[in-house]
C-alpha cells in the first residue's frame, strides 16, 4: 500500500509571497462542507483568486506563466489558522507537491507530510532568490532534493531544512500512515488471536 519513496521533486515553482498565509485563505471554510476532497484543487485559494462572479483576478498560480507549477515558495508561518485537512488536500488535489516556506504551523505540516506534500524550510534570503530566479526562469524545472536537503534551480544550489522524522519518512516510503496501518493489518490480526477477547 506504500505509495513509495520521495527522494526530490522535480517541477516548475510559483512565488506566493506573504507571511501568515492561513488555511481560510488556503481553502475559504465554505468549501468544507464536501464529503471528498476530490474538487477542492479548483477551490485553492479561492478568495483571492477570483472576484464575486467567479472570474480570474490574477493570482500567482493563475498567471499563464505559472500554470502547471508544481512547487509553491512563500512566507513565513505558512499554514496557520485552523488545522483543516482540507488545506493540504486543496494544496495537493491542485498539483502541488512541494512548498518551500519560512516556517510552518504545526498540524499543516503534518498533514501535508501524510499527504506525501515535502515542505522544505528556507531562510528569507533563500527564498527571495528563488522568487527572482522563478520570476525570471518561469519555464525552468526546480529540483528539491529531500536526500541532500537543498534546492537546484538555473545552476545555483540553496540550502534548505526539513524536519528529520519527515525526511526519514519521506525516504523510507512511510509517510502515509494509512497505507502504514494498512501494511501492518496481519501482525494486527495475529495479535488479534493471542486476546482473550476479540474484535467485532
Amino acid at each position: 500500500m506504500s505509495l513509495g519513496p520521495i527522494k526530490q521533486v522535480i517541477g516548475r515553482a510559483v512565488p506566493v509571497p506573504g507571511d501568515d498565509i492561513d488555511t481560510d485563505r488556503i481553502i475559504p471554510a465554505r468549501f468544507l462542507k464536501c464529503v471528498v476532497f476530490d474538487e477542492l484543487g479548483g477551490q485553492l485559494f479561492y478568495d483571492v483568486r477570483f472576484d464575486s462572479e467567479g472570474k480570474s483576478i490574477g493570482h500567482p498560480i493563475d498567471k499563464p506563466q505559472f500554470v502547471g507549477a508544481s512547487i509553491i515558495i512563500s512566507g513565513d508561518n505558512f499554514g496557520c489558522g485552523s488545522s483543516r485537512e482540507h488545506a493540504p488536500q486543496a494544496i495537493k488535489r491542485a498539483g502541488f507537491n512541494a512548498v518551500i516556506a519560512g516556517s510552518y504551523a504545526e498540524i499543516f505540516f503534518g498533514n501535508c507530510t501524510t499527504l506525501g506534500i515535502v515542505c522544505a524550510v528556507a531562510e528569507k534570503s533563500v527564498r527571495d532568490a528563488l522568487m527572482k530566479e522563478v520570476e525570471a526562469n518561469p519555464a525552468a524545472e526546480m529540483v528539491l532534493d529531500v536526500d541532500g536537503c537543498k534546492v537546484k534551480f538555473n545552476g545555483k544550489e540553496y540550502a534548505v531544512e526539513i524536519k528529520p522524522n519527515a525526511r526519514k519518512a519521506f525516504l523510507e516510503g512511510s509517510y502515509d500512515s494509512l497505507a502504514e496501518l494498512l501494511n501492518g493489518l496481519p501482525q494486527v490480526k495475529d495479535l488479534e488471536k493471542t486476546l482473550k477477547y476479540s474484535f467485532v
